[in-house]
């Protein structure tokens, strides 16, 4: 059995379902260290612009500990962060067989692969870069890339999440044999059970919203922020009716809270059509069944580290609309098959995009949930204990 200690920021609510399904496995001894909490309880997130707070469990299924720290645990600034009092402490207590750190942005994580290395334990790397948004100063792209590549070379194993964030390692001079896939999933299992639950009261879902019936549904479900680009949608989908005047056929669903939502509900008002609604803020619960409501999902964001709700979305047989800025096109979206990529801030083919989407639901759907299939947790947990049995077998 692996004894494996995994160190990230905070309880999140992506990851808890992946770490109960790590736990799970009968050759992994897993031990979550988190370095703050801030997450369990109603918390301001700035990106929605409101106080949130998760309705799903985050620490359950799994032994977990939080670090003692020093100062602040908010990730507001490099200079207000936490600084782990006990890491050496812990490491030194339990013979773990590695370490696993989730990206290197929080100081804790730094000093993790410092004590790791200096107690001669092995470091597994996974983050979300993937090389779409680089700095382009090249005072700044040199900084970056020398610093990059002295980290890396404490890494032992990367923990890739997709092709783009495998490429990025690569250009930072990662070694392939150094690189294993642990694609970026949702708990698939949970969200096609929801989804199947959810299509059962579908209609009484359309009723309560005052849908129509036999009116097609574009979903956005995201915070209201520039890099999420929201507007585009909306310009975008002004271009799909038949005149300019007349409203378009399909439904236009906004879900989802930020700076940017009063902005866009007056202009959709001065539009004057009922065909766009804003449904606020939903919490991860309420997500499936608007998966299950819609006939397409677009997101259509500046950049994107990966995009999970393309993964969600997915799972309910869906097709996505996507930016070429978005992580995740590569591995799940074949343009014209499942979905359709654009470039980002073009409207025209934006609208195109969602009329391809639109005119091909169930076809390209089905091709959605086919291919997240094998984009999953169990492909997530065999990827890492390939990595252990590496390591373990270099070090026999």
């Amino acid at each position: 059995m692996f004894r494996l200690a995994y160190f990230v920021s905070h309880p999140i609510q992506y990851q808890a379902p992946l770490l109960r399904s790590i736990a799970a496995d009968p050759d992994i001894s897993l031990q979550v260290f988190f370095y703050s909490d801030f997450s369990l309880k109603a918390y301001p997130d700035p990106g929605f612009n409101r106080l949130v707070q998760w309705d799903v469990p985050l620490t359950e299924g799994y032994n977990y500990e939080f670090l003692d720290c020093w100062g602040s645990k908010q990730q507001q600034n490099i200079f207000q962060q936490p600084i782990a009092k006990n890491i050496l402490e812990v490491l030194k207590a339990d013979k773990f067989d590695a370490v696993w750190v989730h990206g290197w942005s929080w100081l804790c994580s730094l000093q993790v692969i410092w004590a790791a290395r200096n107690l001669g334990i092995p470091v597994l790397m996974r983050g979300e870069s993937n090389g779409l948004q680089e700095a382009m100063h090249p005072l700044k792209k040199l900084v970056k890339t020398s610093v990059l590549t002295w980290l890396f070379q404490k890494i032992d194993r990367f923990l890739y999440i997709g092709t783009l964030n495998r490429q990025f390692y690569e250009q930072h001079g990662v070694p392939l044999e150094h690189l294993t896939l642990m694609p970026y999933a949702v708990d698939n299992q949970y969200f096609q059970n929801e989804i199947k639950h959810s299509h059962s009261q579908r209609e009484q879902l359309r009723q309560s919203l005052n849908l129509e019936p036999n009116r097609s549904i574009i979903l956005y479900a995201a915070k209201f922020t520039e890099i999420k680009r929201p507007q585009d949608l909306l310009a975008a989908y002004q271009l799909l009716s038949p005149d300019g005047a007349k409203e378009p056929e399909p439904y236009l669903l906004f879900v989802g809270d930020g700076i940017l939502r009063p902005q866009l509900e007056a202009h959709a008002q001065t539009i004057g059509w009922n065909s766009i609604r804003f449904l606020g803020f939903q919490n991860q619960s309420d997500l499936p069944a608007l998966y299950d409501l819609c006939d397409a999902f677009v997101l259509p964001s500046s950049f994107e580290p990966w995009g999970l709700a393309i993964n969600e979305v997915m799972n309910a047989g869906k097709p996505v609309v996507v930016t070429d800025q978005v992580g995740c096109a590569p591995d799940l979206i074949e343009d014209g098959h499942n979905g359709r990529i654009f470039s980002v801030g073009n409207i025209q083919a934006l609208a195109e995009a969602i009329q391809w989407a639109i005119a091909h639901t169930h076809s390209a759907g089905e091709m959605s949930l086919q291919r997240i299939q094998t984009w999953s947790f169990q492909e997530n947990v065999a990827g890492i204990k390939a990595s252990l049995k590496s390591l373990k077998s270099q070090n026999l």
